[in-house]
């Protein structure tokens, strides 16, 4: 039996489609609501922000890193400068395979292995995304090979940059000192600092010497282009530009033909010499050597040159004068003889007799003099003239270490001299305090009388013992040693001067300070220890010898220089200003292993005096050979 056929209801399915369609349009029209309001946000709402995004992405900020300063010597001489030059450079996240690029890069202009070298690491020292030099100093002819092939090295670019040079090599370098790329501790530092925006656009930064200490003069301010690009982000034109502020230049008190003369007088002598105006403490010669060519980590210094710098056993790298500290040996002498008249332990005419040793009380322990069976009958003048080493181990006995302490610090051993460049080391210059914090340990008679000729824990700078030297010059008046004398202003061309700044005022008086620098004259004339040497001086000079000991001598045992390794030799010292009746200059010579400051440090510090003084310069080398060979006496 079939099923009846069920009738359509038309009308109730035509309300269902209805239905169907009217939830349909509302939808529609929601979401066209939606994308109105969305349309509205974007377009009113924030139009500001997108129309400047929109921009940002047409428009393109180049930051223009400045001029550096340049450095020049007080007569004019430029010391430092920069140079325009095309460098190709490499961003090895943009370059695919970068041994490949290299590769055919190679095959268009020359690329040397040290290059190559060079390039790893600088790239083992920077990010990835950085733009690193693999040749510098292009031909015209190798940039216009490189453009035509630009489109075969994708991170590849050629670009015009500024490099640093030297034009005096190594000269004056550890005064100089260079400028590097930019690494991550300086970025902290930058940052940390809250300059960081004004180094956008620049790769370098000055590391040490005066290029680090007046970075802030040097550098500059950096500038900007507003810069148009199309889609593929080149540069379509500049819309705008704001110029970078060349950074300002020095002018040293340094006399870069006083430098020469003083750096070759060293001939192959390692050692340090600071000769200061004791008027104004201006630095006129600042020798440490050997020293190094500045030049070489402008770039980005090679594996090879790195490693013979840092492996030498001459420690080129190092700066002696600022950063070496040494005994001063008995240039601390005429120092000593003015302490002992200051707290009346000595007269001028208080005389010793010198046997050629010192004890103390109830010991047998003998402190010997330089010279053998001894000085006889010396007083406060023969004891400098001389050098008598006894009559110093006395009057240390006499004043004390505390007492010393309390005089020597005056003259600024024992601390930084403030010099304006940064690096600089105190020193030492003991107390019983200074033991006591140092080893927990009580201070002994003993070391006392050694301390007063210069040895024991005593340590000098080269740096500190010119400025002590600048003071007694100066009657007691100790000025800060000051590299720059000027700052020339980049804008304006106005010359700024960097005022003399007085250390100390040493109350001396004035009939003591009189009798140490006529005993110090009477070194240089026959009879003294370095008579020699300021033999025919037109002009008059007042110094003082001394020997730093290297190694220790034991008991009874005699110094041979032969039997002696050539670095366990004694170091020369030497303190002298001239002339000695109106100061124009002092300075402080150390000579490694020189042995005796009469013989290999005078001669240096007269060839600069000469040059200074008078314009002379040494007809011949000032030093022959290292000393010591002849296994002469060990001689203060």
């Amino acid at each position: 039996m079939s099923r009846p056929a069920q009738l359509r209801n038309y009308q109730l399915e035509l309300a269902g489609f209805r239905q169907r369609v009217v939830i349909a349009a509302g939808f529609v029209v929601v979401l066209f609501l939606l994308l109105l309001a969305r349309f509205f946000y974007v377009q009113v709402l924030e139009y500001q922000r997108y129309h400047t995004l929109a921009e940002n992405n047409r428009i393109t900020v180049v930051p223009t890193p400045p001029n550096r300063g340049l450095i020049l010597d007080r007569h004019g001489v430029v010391m430092a400068h920069n140079y325009s030059a095309y460098t190709l450079e490499i961003t090895p996240s943009k370059t695919g395979d970068l041994d490949a690029t290299i590769n055919g890069l190679a095959q268009l202009v020359e690329i040397t292995p040290a290059q190559r070298k060079r390039f790893a690491k600088l790239m083992a020292e920077s990010r990835n995304f950085e733009a690193l030099p693999l040749r510098t100093r292009l031909t015209d002819e190798e940039v216009a090979k490189l453009a035509a092939n630009r489109y075969r090295f994708p991170g590849v670019e050629v670009k015009a940059r500024l490099f640093r040079q030297y034009p005096l090599g190594a000269s004056a370098s550890h005064l100089l000192g260079y400028i590097g790329r930019i690494n991550d501790a300086d970025l902290k530092r930058l940052d940390e600092e809250g300059v960081m925006a004004n180094y956008r656009g620049s790769d370098h930064i000055g590391k040490v010497g005066i290029e680090q200490s007046y970075e802030t003069e040097l550098h500059g301010i950096t500038g900007a282009e507003q810069v148009e690009t199309d889609a593929g982000g080149h540069a379509v034109r500049t819309l705008s530009r704001i110029n970078p502020v060349s950074g300002n230049s020095l002018v040293l008190y340094l006399d870069s033909k006083l430098q020469a003369v003083a750096e070759k007088a060293f001939g192959s002598y390692r050692g340090a010499l600071v000769a200061i105006d004791p008027k104004t403490g201006g630095v006129l010669a600042f020798v440490s050597t050997p020293g190094f060519d500045p030049n070489l980590f402008v770039d980005g210094i090679d594996t090879a040159s790195w490693n013979a710098l840092n492996d030498s056993p001459d420690k080129p790298l190092l700066n002696r004068a600022l950063r070496s500290a040494y005994p001063e040996g008995s240039t601390i002498k005429p120092f000593m003889a003015l302490a002992g008249l200051s707290y009346g332990v000595r007269k001028p005419s208080d005389t010793i007799f010198d046997p050629g040793y010192f004890s103390l009380p109830n010991s047998s322990h003998r402190y010997r003099d330089w010279k053998a069976g001894g000085h006889g009958m010396v007083d406060m003048h023969k004891s400098i003239v001389q050098s008598c080493d006894t009559y110093y181990y006395r009057l240390a006995n006499d004043l004390g270490i505390d007492r010393m302490h309390a005089f020597l610090s005056q003259f600024g051993f024992g601390r930084k001299t403030g010099i304006d460049m940064e690096g600089e080391v105190a020193g030492v210059l003991p107390s019983r305090e200074w033991k006591a914090k140092r080893s927990r340990q009580p201070w002994y008679p003993g070391e006392t009388v050694i301390a007063g000729i210069g040895q024991g824990y005593n340590l000098v700078t080269p740096l500190q013992l010119a400025v002590a030297t600048a003071a007694l010059a100066n009657g007691g008046i100790a000025f800060r040693p000051q590299l720059v004398q000027a700052i020339i202003d980049s804008r304006t061309g106005q010359r700024r001067a960097v005022l003399p700044q007085v250390l100390n005022r040493i109350k001396l008086n004035p009939a003591d300070l009189q009798v140490v620098v006529a005993a110090m004259e009477d070194v240089t004339r026959p009879g003294g220890t370095a008579a020699a040497a300021n033999a025919g001086a037109p002009y008059l000079i007042a110094a003082k010898t001394g020997t730093a000991q290297v190694v220790g001598i034991k008991q009874g045992e005699k110094y041979d220089a032969r039997r002696v390794l050539a670095r366990h030799r004694d170091h020369a010292v030497y303190i002298a200003f001239a002339p000695a009746d109106a100061p124009r200059i002092a300075l402080a010579v150390l000579v490694e292993n020189g042995m005796h400051g009469g013989t290999t440090a005078a001669p240096i510090a007269r060839a600069v005096m000469d040059y200074y003084l008078l314009g002379k310069l040494p007809k011949s080398e000032v030093l022959k050979a290292p000393a010591g060979a002849t296994g002469e006496v060990h001689a203060d």
